[in-house]
C-alpha cells in the first residue's frame, strides 16, 4: 500500500537521536509503570517523530542528505498519508491520558508548521531555533513526564522538573545548529535561511561550543543539587567522548570546510544520544 520510499523517509531510527529527553524523563520519576512507559516511548519514538520526519520530508523532497538518510529517495504522494496515519496511531496510543493526548496533538501540529508551505517556520532562523529546541526539549520533557505518570498539569508545576525540563531546551538549542551544517547548500537554494546558513560553519561550531558549555555547567548544578557530587562528575565523564570528537572535528573543519559533512554530524550525534542515554538509563537504575 505504501511505497518503500515512504518508509524510508520516516525515518524510525532517526528516533534515537531524541531518546535522551525520553531518558531524562524517565530517570526523574521513582516509581515507573511499564505499561505507561512502553506506551509513551512507542507513541513518540515509533510514531509521532517519524511522522514528523515523514511530513518534513514530504514538503521539503530533499535531494541532498538529510537527518539520518545520506541519500534520500525520491519522495511519493504516499508519504503524506503514511505520516497522516502514524500522527493519528500516536494519538491513539496517548489517548488514555487527555493531557498527553493533547500535547501530544500540539507537538503533531507545531512539526506540521515547521515544514507546511503556507507557514513553514524552518525559513526563519530565530524562530525555528527556539521553536524546534522548546517543543522538542521543555514540551516533549513535561508531555513525556506526564504521560509517563498519567498525571495531570499540577504534576509538573515542580521547580525540578520545570528545571529539568528547561535543561532539555538549552541542550538542544545548542546542539540544534549542528544538525543543519552539511545542508548550507540545499537550504538556501529553497529559501531556508536557518540559524546554521547565518552562522557559517565555524560559527556553527563556536555557538554549539559556548551553549555546550554552559549548559553543561547547568546540568553539572542540577546534579548536585537534586542527586550528587558523584551523580555530578558521572554526566561530565558521559560527556567526555563527546566533547572529545567534536574538538578533533572542530580542528579537521578549520582545515577543510568540506568535512562539516553528513557523515561526521551523524557520527557527532550518534555519540552524543549514546552517551546521554547511557547516562539516564543509568541514572533511572541507579534510583
Amino acid at each position: 500500500m505504501f511505497t518503500k520510499s515512504s518508509w524510508v523517509h520516516l525515518r524510525i531510527p532517526f528516533s534515537f537521536f531524541l531518546l535522551p529527553v525520553f531518558a531524562f524523563a524517565l530517570s526523574s520519576i521513582n516509581e515507573v509503570n511499564v505499561f505507561y512507559g512502553l506506551i509513551v516511548f512507542f507513541a513518540l519514538h515509533l510514531f509521532l517523530y517519524p511522522a514528523s520526519n515523514g511530513y518534513n520530508s514530504y514538503f521539503d523532497k530533499d535531494e541532498g542528505s538529510i537527518g539520518g538518510i545520506k541519500a534520500p529517495p525520491k519522495v511519493n504522494n504516499d508519504l503524506y498519508y503514511l505520516a497522516l496515519l502514524f500522527d493519528a496511531i500516536a494519538l491513539i496510543l496517548a489517548s488514555y491520558n487527555f493531557i498527553f493526548f493533547l500535547m501530544l496533538l500540539t507537538y503533531g501540529l507545531v512539526s506540521k508548521a515547521y515544514s507546511h508551505p503556507s507557514i513553514r517556520i524552518k525559513k526563519y532562523p530565530l524562530a525555528s531555533w527556539f521553536i524546534a529546541g522548546f517543543f522538542q526539549g521543555f514540551f516533549t520533557f513535561l508531555m513525556a513526564y506526564i504521560g509517563l505518570i498519567d498525571g495531570s498539569f499540577s504534576d509538573i508545576i515542580e521547580p525540578k522538573i520545570l528545571y529539568a525540563g528547561c535543561l532539555t531546551s538549552i541542550m538542544l538549542w545548542g546542539s540544534y545548529p549542528m544538525t543543519q551544517i552539511y545542508q548550507h547548500e540545499e537550504d538556501t537554494k529553497r529559501g531556508d535561511v536557518t540559524l546554521s546558513v547565518k552562522l557559517g560553519v565555524l560559527g556553527t561550531f563556536h555557538f554549539v561550543a559556548i551553549f555546550f558549555f554552559f549548559s553543561s555547567l547547568l546540568f553539572f548544578w542540577f546534579f548536585l543539587h537534586h542527586y550528587s557530587i558523584d551523580v555530578s562528575l558521572i554526566y561530565l565523564g558521559a560527556m567526555g567522548p563527546v566533547v572529545s570528537f567534536f574538538a578533533y572535528w572542530y580542528i579537521q573543519v578549520r582545515k577543510d570546510k568540506k568535512l562539516a559533512n553528513f557523515d561526521n554530524t551523524m557520527k557527532l550525534n550518534f555519540l552524543s544520544s549514546l552517551c546521554l542515554n547511557a547516562f539516564f538509563i543509568w541514572l533511572w537504575i541507579m534510583r
